[in-house]
Order: structure tokens, then C-alpha cells, then sequence
């Protein structure tokens, strides 16, 4: 189990738990999910070692009976027989170790994934506002694959080389007893210069990791805003930026390269060997051991080769995939402000709100909502009128908890919303931003993201109550035609209505309007006001505009000036009571008198053809 239970908005039902006290006990929660295919890797490394051993052993006997006086053929011909057969099933036996951990290996991959790509859709917006979306693609691809590899080849090899390590230890002494001494020493000095080599290893495979992920932040971060990056020809900025990044990348590999190139126990294999011989020849002289012993011996020693090799890519492989886990782990286990809380209250929402005395600001920064309070009936619609950052956005975006109030309550049918159940909240409170986001995938799907068994009948519809259909239809493949990520290959009033048709198909209980028809002309405006007119029957619905016939119709207006609420009422209340609201709007009346060239001083017409309005709306 995981030390301790972190906040999560999203989290997945899972049979498995994993220790996330530290990155090794994390990586063998994931690794032991699979014993049987470790003991398969196991039976594997040892039953290859073994039948590797039996080459120098066999020659060696082979050895000793052809240099008798009277060779013995029948001796050499088994020898060789054996030989053969201990060579075949060493193929089984390595093709079943492989096996095994090229699957733990794989899954290792997956179920890291899933349970990253779980743990970042848990996380709070909060948390994503702070993190590069580049650095995050890069431990969820790069890193996650590094943790594939760092089991298979480099755990598999490093276990299988483990068994020809000490093989030779065991063996040796059955020669002759003495003969311990060349392997005891070599596997002394193996281990404490693999012990110095992995510490100088781990910082620099770390900074390799770190420098990958910085470089593709920055590729990420241009590609996302390539309309800006040409829009202010800083094409030759970016490409020289990116060659910073680039070169360190390319440093802190020369720099693990280099320090591979400084491997201490190659040099101990040749010393070893040279002991191991020059002590089986004394033997020999003093008639202790025969020719094939020394045959055995040597070709014993000569088992050193496999882990003294293979630890170079081995040990390297290992030391990335740990700095790899650590990054992963690193932002698995980021704190998020926000509770899934899935026992909460679970109701149809009515739309009664009320913000007592609430204040909200992002961590250490200076609040931007103070001492908020206001109440909402069912059913009311209320525009948030004020300048640029003043914080209207912020407020709306407290209602379906994108963010936690940091001081007072947001209540909403009378239960704190952090009461709530988040997907019972959430999947009734619809927000319709400025910037639309469209998904890569056809119109029909972007029209049905929230509502996924959607009939065609029923998406296109919603369509028609956005005034989408018609351009929608003049596509050549209709709703199936595929828009580009984020939209680009719509306008923005496009985007817009697309938008509002995904809102209307969910029938959310509490719909938020953020300037959802600035990029919307005028003859369409006036058809989509009357669409969302419709829309706001029986739910309550939060406007924020500087559309003069949109503020003119809320019920509650509610005008916002640095983070707090100056006045609040009717459209006829505030003319004559609110100073800032007469400011706002006399504002707003100007700029729009501009637009159409009307020379001050005559009044403004709402609307053409303004729908008719029950009083108060």
C-alpha cells in the first residue's frame, strides 16, 4: 500500500496497491505483481550459467583423456555429445529467462502508464497551472519506457550475469581448494568498483533525464504557440533557444559516456585472469592438479567475461531507469488540494447558490476574491460584470471546485460544495470559457464529449439550438469531418457555437457563460442570444459579458473591482445606485456607439429584433 492516501479529483478503481515509500520499494510492488514470470527469469539465469559451466568442465575431461598414452576417443566423443545437449537446453533455458523478462518488462511499462496517466487526471488545475506540459509528456513517454528498459535487457542482465558471477566461486574450489583465491578477489574488487562506479553514475544519468525533459518542455511549449512564434517572427530565437537545451542534453550524455568509459572492472577481469592462471600453473608443477584442470579452470574464469561486459550496459541501463522512477514517482505523489470525495452528497442540483464570505487566492500569492457574499435562487440568471482581472473568471471556476475556496463556503443547494461528490457536481455545472478547447476528433465527438451515448438525432439537435448545424452540414463530411487540435481549423465563432452545442447536449443544472460569444458576429449573436435564452429556462446561469443586451436581461448583476464585490442588484437598480456600474456601462455603451460609427450623444439600440423578455430578464 501506498505510505499515504494523497487527494485526488479523478482516481480509478484498482486490484493493485503500490508502495510508494520509496522508488525501489515502488518498482518491485510493480515488479512482484508478476512472481511466476520471476521465477521463470530465475530457473532461466541459473539453468544458463549452469550450462555454460558445463562447456569448460567437459573439455577439460575430454583434455585429459586424449593426452593419456592411450587416448580414450569414446571419453572425447561424449564429452562431446554432452556438449551439445548442454548447449541446446541452454537455449531453451535462456529463450524462457528472456521471455519472461521482456513481459515483466512490458507490463512494468503499462502499468506505470496507467497508473501516471490516472494519477494526472486526479490532479487539480492548480497543480497542472504549474507544470509544463512538455516536462509532464516526457516522464509519461520517455521516462515511463526507460523503466521497460531498465528490466529488460538491463534487470534481466544484470541477474543472469549475477549467476556467472558466482559460479566460478563455487565451482573453483572442487579443482583445487586454492583455486578460490583469484575468484574471491575479483568479486571483492567487482563489487566495491561497481558500488563507486554507480555513484558517480546516479547524478549524471539524473541530469541526463532532467536535461531530456527541459528540452522537450521548451519543443512542446513552440509547438503549442507556433501562431505566436510566427505571428512574431521569433522563428530564429526559438531554434537557438532550442539548441541551448539540445546542448545540454548532449553534455550530460558525454558526461555519463565518459564515466562509462572509466569501467574498473574491465581492467579486474584481465588481473584476475592472470592471477587465476599463473596460480593453476604452480598447482600444475606441483603435480596437485592435471592439464584439464587447468582447462576447467580457466574456462571457469572465462565466465567472468559475461557480467564484467554486460555490467557496462547493465548497471548504466539500471541507473537511468531509477532516475527515470524517481521523476515518475516524483509526480504521482504531488499533493493535490482537491478530494474525488466519492461518498459525498450525490443529488440533482436545484441551483440555489450562496458564497458566504469567501475569499480565494492561488497559494502564497495575494488573494484575488475577498469576502465574497451573494445568493442565487433556482432558476436566476446573474451576469458578473467589471474590468480585466478582477476576478470574474475565478469566481465561476469555484463553483464546480476547478479551485477550493481558501476562506468561507460556496453552498450550493445548501451543501458546501466540497461536500459534494465531484463527478455529481461537476457533470451538472457546464463552462463555457473564451478560449474553447476542441479536441482532435470529429465534430459530432466534440459536440458529445460530455455526453457520450448521444444519439445523432440528439447532437444534432443541441447543434441547431447553438445555430451550429448549418455550418456544420456545410462541411463535405458533415459532423464527421475532423477538426485540428484545439480547433484550428475553425473560426472562432465556430469553435464557439460548437461549444455551446456540447453544453446544451449534457442539460447541465448550472450553466456558465465566460464571454462565450465574443467571437461570435452580429447577426449570429442575436440568433445565439435567443438560444441561450431558451437555454437558461429552469436552470441558473452565470453570465460573464460586456454585452449590453446579455447584463440587461440577468436577473442579479453582480460587478466585481479588484477581487471584491462593489455593488450587486437589478440593471435598474444599479443605474441608480452604482457609480461603477453607470462607469461600466456608459463604458461599454461608448465603445459600442464607436463600433458603429453613431455620433455621441444618440442613444444605443440594444438589439435588433431583442427577443421579448419577462420582466426582470
Amino acid at each position: 500500500m501506498s505510505s499515504r492516501a494523497s487527494a485526488s479529483e479523478f482516481v480509478v478503481a484498482d486490484a493493485h496497491s503500490y508502495d510508494r515509500r520509496s522508488t525501489p520499494r515502488w518498482i518491485a510492488s510493480h515488479i512482484f505483481r508478476y512472481k511466476p514470470l520471476l521465477v521463470t527469469l530465475l530457473i532461466g539465469a541459473w539453468g544458463n550459467a549452469a550450462c555454460n559451466f558445463a562447456v569448460p568442465a567437459l573439455i577439460g575431461v575430454a583434455f585429459n583423456a586424449i593426452v593419456q598414452p592411450k587416448p580414450d576417443l569414446s571419453i572425447v566423443a561424449t564429452c562431446a555429445f554432452w556438449i551439445i545437449i548442454s548447449q541446446l537446453v541452454r537455449g531453451g533455458l535462456m529463450f524462457m529467462r528472456n521471455f519472461s523478462s521482456e513481459i515483466v518488462g512490458q507490463r512494468l511499462e503499462r502499468d506505470t502508464r496507467d497508473e501516471l496517466y490516472a494519477s494526472l487526471l486526479g490532479k487539480s488545475m492548480t497543480f497542472h497551472g504549474v507544470h509544463a506540459v512538455g516536462e509532464m509528456m516526457a516522464r509519461a513517454t520517455n521516462d515511463v519506457h526507460e523503466l521497460n528498459l531498465m528490466f529488460s535487457p538491463g534487470i534481466n542482465t544484470i541477474i543472469g550475469s549475477a549467476m556467472f558471477l558466482f559460479f566460478p566461486l563455487f565451482v573453483s574450489p572442487g579443482i583445487h581448494p586454492q583455486l578460490i583465491l583469484a575468484p574471491a578477489l575479483f568479486i571483492v574488487g567487482y563489487f566495491l568498483a561497481i558500488r563507486f562506479y554507480s555513484s558517480q553514475l546516479k547524478p549524471a544519468t539524473e541530469a541526463v533525464r532532467e536535461r531530456f525533459g527541459e528540452l522537450n518542455s521548451r519543443l512542446a511549449e513552440t509547438i503549442d504557440g507556433i501562431e505566436t512564434v510566427k505571428g512574431a517572427s521569433q522563428e530564429k530565437q526559438e531554434l537557438v533557444e532550442f539548441n541551448r537545451r539540445a546542448s545540454a542534453y548532449r553534455d550530460a550524455a558525454v558526461r555519463q559516456g565518459d564515466i562509462e568509459a572509466r569501467f574498473v572492472p574491465l581492467l579486474l577481469l584481465g588481473i584476475a585472469e592472470g592471477i587465476g592462471f599463473l596460480h593453476a600453473i604452480i598447482l600444475y608443477r606441483a603435480g596437485l592438479i592435471n592439464i584439464g584442470g587447468i582447462i576447467t579452470y580457466m574456462g571457469t574464469l572465462q565466465m567472468f567475461g559475461f557480467p564484467t561486459w554486460v555490467s557496462l550496459f547493465g548497471y548504466s541501463q539500471l541507473s537511468l531507469g531509477m532516475a527515470a522512477a524517481q521523476r515518475i514517482r516524483e509526480l504521482i505523489e504531488t499533493e493535490t488540494e482537491l478530494d474525488q470525495n466519492p461518498n459525498g452528497h450525490t443529488a440533482p442540483i436545484k441551483g440555489a447558490i450562496r458564497f458566504e464570505n469567501v475569499s480565494f487566492g492561488y497559494r502564497d500569492a495575494a488573494p484575488m476574491l475577498r469576502d465574497l457574499s451573494f445568493e442565487v435562487q433556482p432558476g436566476q440568471t446573474v451576469a458578473i460584470v467589471g474590468q480585466t482581472g478582477a476576478g470574474k473568471s475565478t469566481l465561476v471556476k469555484l463553483l464546480n471546485r476547478t479551485y477550493d475556496v481558501t476562506a468561507g463556503r460556496v453552498l450550493i443547494d445548501g451543501i458546501d460544495v466540497r461536500e459534494w461528490s465531484m463527478e455529481s457536481l461537476r457533470s451538472q455545472i457546464s463552462n463555457i470559457e473564451q478560449d474553447i478547447f476542441l479536441f482532435s476528433r470529429t465534430v459530432g465527438e466534440n459536440i458529445a464529449f460530455g455526453a457520450p451515448n448521444a444519439t445523432q438525432a440528439q447532437i444534432e439537435q443541441a447543434a441547431q439550438s447553438a445555430q451550429a448545424h448549418d455550418f456544420i452540414t456545410g462541411f463535405k463530411d458533415g459532423y464527421q469531418t475532423v477538426v485540428g487540435e484545439r480547433g484550428v481549423t475553425l473560426s472562432g465563432g465556430q469553435r464557439q457555437r460548437i461549444a455551446l452545442a456540447r453544453a446544451f447536449l449534457t442539460d447541465p443544472r448550472v450553466l456558465i457563460l465566460d464571454d462565450s460569444t465574443s467571437a461570435i458576429d452580429s447577426a449570429t449573436e442575436d440568433q445565439i442570444q435567443r438560444a441561450i435564452l431558451h437555454a437558461a429556462q429552469g436552470r441558473t446561469t452565470f453570465l460573464i459579458t460586456h454585452r449590453l443586451s446579455q447584463i440587461r436581461w440577468a436577473d442579479h448583476i453582480l460587478v466585481l473591482r479588484k477581487g471584491q464585490i462593489v455593488a450587486q442588484g437589478t440593471h435598474d437598480d444599479l443605474m441608480q445606485q452604482s457609480d461603477a456600474y453607470r462607469r461600466i456601462f456608459d463604458t461599454e455603451n461608448a465603445r459600442t456607439a464607436s463600433a458603429a460609427n453613431i455620433p455621441e450623444g444618440i442613444p444605443v439600440p440594444e438589439k435588433i429584433d431583442q427577443p421579448e423578455l419577462e420582466p426582470g430578464r
